[in-house]
């Protein structure tokens, strides 16, 4: 079982380059690492993801993070409702709050 812990942090939004249109930000290290070490042994989704709830101003949302061999981070993808919503773009710094979930 995961233990539902809240982690606070800023973050980057960057655009994915490739043939979608996909924005995301990835984790500081300090809080992936915490992420490894709390997750490790449990059941893992697909790729390796683990649940998350994830508040952004006034939006909050259920998704996953994805582990990235190239930061040694976690990815967290922004949905383009949530972006909108919260007037999120690419190169803006954002505050979010992120608790790992249940499978």
């Amino acid at each position: 079982m995961i233990p539902e812990i809240d982690y606070d942090f800023k973050a980057t939004i960057w655009l994915y380059e490739g043939n979608a249109t996909w924005h995301f930000v990835t984790l500081p290290q300090a809080v992936a690492k915490r992420i490894r070490h709390v997750t490790e042994g449990s059941k893992r989704r697909g790729w390796g993801s683990v649940r998350v709830r994830v508040t952004i101003g006034e939006t909050t949302w259920k998704t996953s993070i994805f582990p990235t061999s190239e930061s040694n981070s976690y990815i967290l993808p922004l949905k383009a409702d949530v972006r909108k919503r919260e007037g999120l773009k690419a190169g803006k710094s954002v505050k979010i709050n992120l608790a790992l979930i249940e499978n």
